[in-house]
C-alpha cells in the first residue's frame, strides 16, 4: 500500500494545487510554453475564458512566480507574458496529465 498523504497547510500536493488548480491556470501555462503572449492572443487561445478571468489568473501567476509579465516601452505598449524558469518546471507535470488523461480516455472509450 502506498504511503498516506496527509493534507496539511505545507502539504506538497496542496501547494501544487493551489498555485496550478481551478479551470484557467494550467490552460494558461499550457499556452505560454513555446513563446511568450500578449492579452489579447492568450484571450484567442482560450476562448472560453472571460477577459476579466483571464486577467486575474495571469496576475496570481504572476505574483507566484510562475509566469513573467513584461511591459515593453514602445508606442502602443505593449505587454507580453512568459513562463519563469520555476513556471516551465510544470512541463513534467503537464505532460504527465496528458498522458493520464489518453490512457483515461482510451480506458473509458471501448466500455458502453
Amino acid at each position: 500500500m502506498p504511503n498516506t498523504i496527509h493534507v496539511t497547510p505545507r502539504c506538497p500536493i496542496r501547494t501544487t494545487m493551489e498555485l496550478v488548480g481551478g479551470k484557467w491556470r494550467l490552460l494558461i501555462v499550457v499556452q505560454l510554453l513555446d513563446k511568450p503572449l500578449r492579452l489579447s492572443e492568450l484571450k484567442a487561445l482560450i476562448p472560453d475564458v472571460s477577459e476579466k478571468m483571464l486577467v486575474q489568473e495571469l496576475r496570481f501567476l504572476v505574483d507566484s512566480g510562475l509566469v513573467e509579465r513584461v511591459a515593453h516601452t514602445r508606442t502602443p505598449p505593449k505587454v507580453e507574458y512568459s513562463l519563469t524558469p520555476q513556471g516551465r518546471r510544470l512541463l513534467p507535470l503537464i505532460e504527465e496529465m496528458r498522458k493520464f488523461a489518453e490512457g483515461y480516455t482510451n480506458n473509458h472509450a471501448t466500455k458502453p
